[in-house]
């Protein structure tokens, strides 16, 4: 991930306590479930996990080499983005 990424991130989790230890205390905010804010975090693991048939184990497709993983995730995101924003009205 760039850094700039990795500076400005914010990171909604709930109270489970080894958030704490991973991520910067600047970048973390801790939430109730009923506030809502990571639904759209969970929804993209959920596509990613759809599309990506490579991160699924029980495919025919399941790749072990990292590397593979890692580009199959890039271009699904790459065109994922392309395909949300290409279809936006101005």
């Amino acid at each position: 991930m760039p850094v700039r990424y990795r500076e400005q991130a914010m990171f909604y989790t709930d109270h489970y306590a080894v958030y704490k230890s991973m991520i910067p205390p600047t970048q973390h905010r801790v939430i109730s479930k009923l506030a809502r804010k990571t639904n759209h975090g969970k929804r993209f693991n959920c596509t990613l996990r759809q599309r990506v048939s490579q991160l699924a184990r029980g495919t025919l497709s399941f790749s072990k080499n990292l590397a593979n993983h890692i580009e199959a995730i890039k271009y699904f995101i790459r065109d994922y983005n392309f395909t949300k924003w290409a279809t936006l009205p101005e």
